[in-house]
């Protein structure tokens, strides 16, 4: 499932094609993704003109001049196609495009999605915190407002291991298992270790590790394991910049001498190692 820096990369690719732009025709394919999709959406999209862009975790926020935003969610395997020009085009579509939007400056951005995992909601700009999906959501790890003393102040007193606790979206917002395993390796902290310790130094090391490992995943364009493609359909490449993850077995990158070990916590694997990580 796409992470924050995969979201953030579609961000900025669909961004120039929507900001700005009035939304001429909205067809929607199908009744529902992942849930059903908002009552009359299309009705509801056409016609208003998008005056932001955003994200919040791993969700799209679009928002419209009515005070209304589109929230999406790319679920395992969902995707933005841009075709420029092609607004008003004969309607020929592959068996996964849901979603279509032609804009009045001629662009066409498809929603396909193959696994329908994704969603669409619609919700007031305004009260976004309490939509179901952001009530008692975490900071943005690359926002102001994520620092060591707030990861601290969030991890005090928890018993876990400090790569569930990172994988909690009221902790941080937008981590997922990728980018967990590739901080706790840069700040040298073992998964393992209960998240009752985190706080202070190591806080200190692990949140420029977090801000690191994301903006460079960005500047990568975002990991492509399985399904996911930036919204001009290119791969993102952050995949050959891992040092932990999908590595067990390998030399350990930092020239220890160890070798990436895996276990399972809560089900997922983790990729670290023992050496350079206590």
């Amino acid at each position: 499932m796409p992470e924050l820096p995969e979201v953030e990369t579609v961000r900025r690719g669909i961004a120039p094609v929507l900001l700005g732009r009035r939304l001429v025709r909205v067809l929607q394919r199908r009744p529902d993704l992942r849930v059903p999709l908002p009552e009359d959406m299309a009705g509801r999209l056409a016609g208003r003109k998008v005056v932001a862009v955003n994200r919040r975790a791993k969700f799209l926020l679009i928002d419209l001049d009515d005070g209304a935003t589109l929230i999406i969610h790319l679920g395992m395997s969902g995707k933005f196609v841009i075709l420029k020009g092609a607004a008003g085009a004969p309607d020929r579509f592959a068996p996964h495009d849901h979603v279509v939007f032609d804009t009045d400056g001629g662009d066409r951005l498809v929603f396909n999605d193959p696994r329908r995992f994704g969603l669409m909601e619609l919700a007031a700009t305004g009260d976004l915190d309490k939509v179901r999906w952001f009530r008692g959501l975490g900071p943005e790890p690359l926002g102001n407002e994520f620092s060591a003393a707030v990861l601290s102040e969030s991890l005090r007193g928890r018993r876990t291991s400090i790569k569930a606790a990172l994988l909690d979206q009221k902790v941080v917002a937008g981590l997922g298992n990728i980018y967990v395993s590739e901080a706790l390796f840069r700040s040298g902290i073992s998964p393992r270790r209960s998240a009752h310790t985190i706080p202070g130094r190591r806080a200190e090391r692990l949140v420029p590790a977090i801000r690191e490992v994301l903006e460079a995943a960005i500047r990568a364009g975002g990991s492509t394991l399985r399904d996911y493609v930036q919204a001009d359909g290119a791969l993102g490449y952050f995949q050959h910049q891992f040092l932990v993850y999908g590595r067990e077995g390998q030399a350990c990158a930092a020239g220890c001498g160890g070798t990436i070990a895996r276990i399972v916590q809560a089900g997922r694997s983790t990729f670290f190692c023992g050496n350079c990580q206590k």
